[in-house]
């Protein structure tokens, strides 16, 4: 999400005079350690770089100091930040770039959230960084249309790119001396809060919408997820990481969590029952496996016709 804003400034007339990211982590398969994508490119410009564990300790604010900042920009950075951090720079404090459209979706988790609430538009919004998450006056918000099939990890794509343009347009007026601020009405703010792995659990007697959007909400991480025939309730499982309404006509009303494969020869390879119809997956994957669709999963992972996915309400309370 971060680095189009990083790349944005570095391309604009502001200067960037240092950098703050997370400290190294184990990256990849063989978890080597690595600096962040915004701190490989801090790196490559040759820019100050600062990875605290705790933003705010004295070396990290010594180093900010000396710096000189202006202004501070933050996107992404998943640290509380102080009170002595947030009005260092000259002007006062920092700006932040959320995706959403604040009020609503405060919080970890504002692209997901959005998604699985059904909205059809969501966007960045400018805002200044204060105490309370997520709650400063905002300058500066953008929209933009939700895909149908959009999964998390595409919209905060598209997001961050909008991020990075918002920002630069922000930056502007500041410098200008022509922002302007507007505080955020409380009664209209939700929250996003963390998303974890077991909110990646389809509960199959939801209606099929509520199920297509979980699973797109879900994608590309933690995954939405369902146990197979025969599994018990620590099984490997399944991810189901896009799919969409079965379209055809049905004179069959499944039960929740209930296997259908294809019957015709264009019908889906498969096609799950929900509360209301049938939800057809798109792409599968197996943990550790690679990312397929569903006719190439059956071939390696046959599944037995009308069976009941496991651990489904229907069979069992939760997961």
């Amino acid at each position: 999400m971060a680095l189009p804003s990083l790349e944005g400034l570095l391309e604009s007339r502001h200067s960037v005079v240092a950098v703050v990211t997370q400290p190294d982590r184990g990256r990849g398969r063989g978890r080597k350690r690595s600096a962040s994508p915004v701190g490989e490119r801090a790196l490559a410009e040759n820019l100050p770089l600062l990875r605290p564990e705790v933003i705010g300790d004295a070396d990290s604010l010594e180093a900010l100091k000396r710096a000189e900042p202006d202004l501070g920009v933050v996107v992404a950075f998943g640290q509380f930040i102080p009170k002595s951090v947030r009005s260092l720079p000259r002007l006062g404090y920092l700006i932040n770039a959320h995706a959403s459209l604040l009020p609503k979706y405060r919080g970890a988790s504002p692209v997901a959230q959005a998604i699985l609430d059904g909205e059809q538009k969501t966007g960045v919004s400018i805002m200044r960084v204060e105490r309370e998450m997520d709650s400063g006056p905002v300058a500066l918000t953008r929209s933009i249309e939700i895909g149908e099939e959009e999964t998390t990890g595409e919209l905060t794509d598209r997001l961050a790119t909008l991020a990075g343009a918002t920002l630069l347009e922000a930056l502007d007026a500041i410098a200008e001396g022509h922002a302007t601020w507007t505080e955020q009405d409380p009664a209209l703010a939700s929250l996003a809060p963390k998303i974890a792995r077991g909110d990646g659990r389809i509960d199959w007697t939801r209606d099929t919408a509520t199920c297509v959007r979980r699973i797109h909400a879900m994608a590309p991480r933690p995954g939405a997820f369902t146990r197979l025939p025969d599994e018990d309730h620590d099984g490997a499982g399944l991810r189901i990481l896009r799919a969409r309404p079965y379209a055809g006509s049905s004179h069959e009303a499944p039960q929740p969590g209930q296997i259908r494969l294809a019957d015709q020869p264009e019908a889906p390879a498969l096609r799950i029952g929900t509360a209301d119809g049938w939800l057809v997956p798109l792409e599968v994957q197996r943990p550790g496996g690679k990312a397929m669709d569903p006719a190439a999963f059956l071939r390696g992972c046959p599944l037995p016709e009308t069976s009941l996915l496991a651990g489904s309400d229907a069979q069992k309370g939760g997961a």
